[in-house]
């Protein structure tokens, strides 16, 4: 009687209004003015801000490195914490935080300042990016998890387009500290008032159920399923290793979106050429983020298979640039799919791998890895370059793909948690 009751229940909210849409616009809310502004918008200071300390551009960049470095560090205690406490006031707090440093940095006289910076900012970035949208998706949803997901992570690219622009013009007409002050400002005036309104931690909390769960109950009752595994039985599965690797060399691989301009003009084309492939490829980044949540819910196996071997077509193609920049322009595009993989895919493989039992803290671990490929790579194939060449680093990026793919596919037949 009462799954009877459950399933009616599921039912008829996934026919009304659910509250699981609000948390979805929260989400998007976090990607796109939070994360937006951290890491879309971080590009625009790099020259001014450097110039003005009198500093080089990698050494004043080197706060971004910082940044990922304590996100790998927070990230563990994390998701205990998201999992344990209020995800609501842990998120709202980490917001008011990242405001608060965003405000601070427009004040900032001195290299190590910003490097303090980045450390806050990194602390808050385990919350705001690793851990608020795949937990709190999961939370509310039974069904369609993939294109939310896909959708929350969208978000941090139009983030990106809309306040570039306007943080550049702030920095031409009244300088980079009233840019930082004024970024920060919106987070806490606008960000941050909205999230302490409006998030909640569980359906429970409202009376509610997951959306679609009635969906998912018929489904499962087709096939065997489980809700899932405990991080301390996970952590015994070669598949947690499996996906730790993934997940690292995914967000590693990311990391050379930041080198196409530079190998573009190297192939003596202009640098607005070179700008233009940069943008296609964020073109894919959201266009893949879409698509590869809509694939994900239909097939975890091939979401894996678009999203590397879209990277691997799109790298090869980049590398036949001599060819004509309409070939590096459509290699970029597919790029940015695998690029949308680092957040959509392995955001995925974890919940179909291990289910949703103790999916914050397993995602934790699988966010440190993220936050470490990205802090090693990001500067380890600038000195790579100099090293080697473009060439070299793109079919770098080729191997790790490829190493991706089998480990994907892998750990998608070997998995423990439901059939997702």
């Amino acid at each position: 009687m009462n799954s009877q009751n459950n399933s009616i229940a599921g039912h008829n909210n996934s026919r009304r209004f659910h509250y699981g849409f609000i948390i979805v616009a929260c989400c998007c809310l976090m990607m796109g003015v939070n994360i937006g502004i951290t890491f879309s918008c971080a590009g625009i200071f790099y020259k001014p801000v450097s110039s003005s300390l009198g500093v080089s551009v990698g050494e004043f960049g080197l706060y971004m490195s910082i940044m990922y470095i304590a996100s790998t560090l927070v990230l563990p205690l994390g998701g205990k914490l998201i999992d344990r406490y209020s995800a609501r006031w842990l998120l709202t707090g980490s917001s008011t935080v990242m405001g608060l440093t965003l405000c601070g940095m427009g004040f900032c006289t001195q290299l190590w300042q910003f490097y303090l910076a980045g450390a806050v900012l990194g602390a808050t970035v385990a919350f705001l990016l690793y851990l608020s949208f795949p937990t709190l998706i999961n939370r509310w949803f039974r069904v369609k998890v993939g294109l939310l997901m896909g959708v929350c992570s969208a978000a941090s690219g139009v983030g990106g387009m809309l306040f570039n622009p306007i943080g550049a013009s702030v920095i031409t007409n009244y300088g980079w500290h009233w840019a930082y002050i004024g970024f920060g400002l919106l987070v806490l005036l606008v960000d941050t008032p909205l999230l302490a309104i409006l998030l909640r931690d569980r359906p429970s909390d409202m009376g509610l159920q997951p959306y679609g769960i009635g969906e998912a109950a018929r489904g499962a009752a087709k096939g065997p399923g489980e809700p899932g595994i405990m991080l301390a039985q996970a952590v015994r599965m070669p598949a947690f290793y499996g996906v730790l690797l993934f997940s690292f060399l995914m967000m590693a691989m990311s990391t050379l979106n930041l080198f196409i301009p530079n190998y573009v003009t190297s192939l003596s084309f202009t640098l607005e050429q070179g700008a233009f492939a940069a943008s296609s490829a964020m073109a894919g980044v959201m266009v893949g983020k879409l698509a590869l949540g809509h694939i994900n819910d239909r097939s975890c196996m091939a979401g894996v298979l678009v999203t590397t071997l879209a990277g691997i077509s799109g790298l090869v193609m980049m590398l036949g640039g001599s060819l004509g920049l309409a070939i590096i322009i459509s290699g970029a595009f597919l790029f940015g799919w695998a690029y949308a993989g680092v957040t959509v895919q392995t955001t995925m493989l974890t919940r179909t791998v291990f289910g949703i039992a103790d999916y914050a803290r397993i995602y934790a671990y699988m966010s440190m890895a993220q936050a470490a490929g990205g802090a090693i790579a990001s500067g380890g194939w600038g000195l790579l370059v100099d090293a080697t060449s473009y060439p070299f680093i793109f079919l770098c990026g080729v191997g790790m793909l490829a190493v991706c793919t089998v480990i994907g596919v892998a750990a998608v037949r070997r998995r423990s948690g439901p059939n997702i």
